[in-house]
């Protein structure tokens, strides 16, 4: 039995949500938990890329460093992604799916190229589930809400000659 459009629109939306709050949770941690040893599992990953020993005391204060940075830079994303959503929620906006469409297009062909040249397979991983939990329900919003935008569209002053 399909399940009804407007159900599905409801999870899907309700999915973004969820994806949004993640994001918006990992950054935080990632800006300020690097140094207390969360990420002790997954720095030990990119160690083996990059250095045959345990890296130089200066290098992993520098590392720690860049994760601080990157997680306040993704703090500020999953506000944006957060907002586009709600915008796409309230306003059945095929537009916002569509600019989130295209960040995710644009982040995850580089993410995943820097990953592989590095040989970092966990960061491919969490790409790949990224881009399959993400784009499909996106792009079934997009369709949804165009559709639904168009089929609801008043005739223009040119339908009219």
């Amino acid at each position: 039995m399909p399940v009804p459009s407007n159900t599905l629109r409801k999870a899907l939306v309700a999915w973004l949500y969820a994806a949004a709050l993640v994001h918006l949770l990992v950054s935080i941690i990632l800006t300020w938990v690097g140094p207390s040893g969360w990420l002790d599992v997954y720095l030990q990953n990119v160690d083996y890329a990059f250095w045959t020993d345990l890296p130089p005391r200066a290098a992993r204060e520098q590392q720690l460093w860049w994760f601080a940075v990157f997680g306040a830079t993704l703090q500020s994303y999953s506000l944006y992604m957060l907002g586009l959503v709600r915008i796409g929620n309230r306003l059945k906006s095929p537009m916002a799916w569509g600019w989130l469409i295209a960040g995710i297009v644009l982040w995850a062909p580089q993410d995943m190229w820097f990953s592989l040249t590095a040989q970092l397979w966990v960061n491919l991983w969490i790409d790949g589930f990224a881009l399959l939990t993400l784009l499909p329900p996106l792009i079934w919003l997009y369709r949804h809400d165009r559709r639904a935008a168009s089929s609801n569209t008043p005739p223009s002053d040119a339908d009219h000659a």
